[in-house]
Formats: C-alpha cells, structure tokens, sequence
C-alpha cells in the first residue's frame, strides 16, 4: 500500500485487512509523512 500522508493508521489497516482477505500473504507500507501525535 502506499499513502501519501498517515494520520491514525485506520485507513492502511483497513486496505491491508482487505488485501489479506482477498488472499494477500503479506502486505508493506510506504507513507511519505506521517502526523506527528502530541505528546
């Protein structure tokens, strides 16, 4: 999967859920930024 920005991840886990149950063994992610969380 490749996104542009990950915010709380919901969205990439959703599509690799849907990868893996088309029967995807294995899924990677690429994201170019991520939001960072206040600490």
């Amino acid at each position: 999967l490749v996104d542009d920005v990950m915010t709380s991840g919901a969205t990439l886990a959703a599509g690799a859920e849907t990868l893996v149950a088309a029967g995807a063994i294995g899924v990677s992610v690429l994201v170019m930024a991520r939001v960072a969380k206040e600490a």
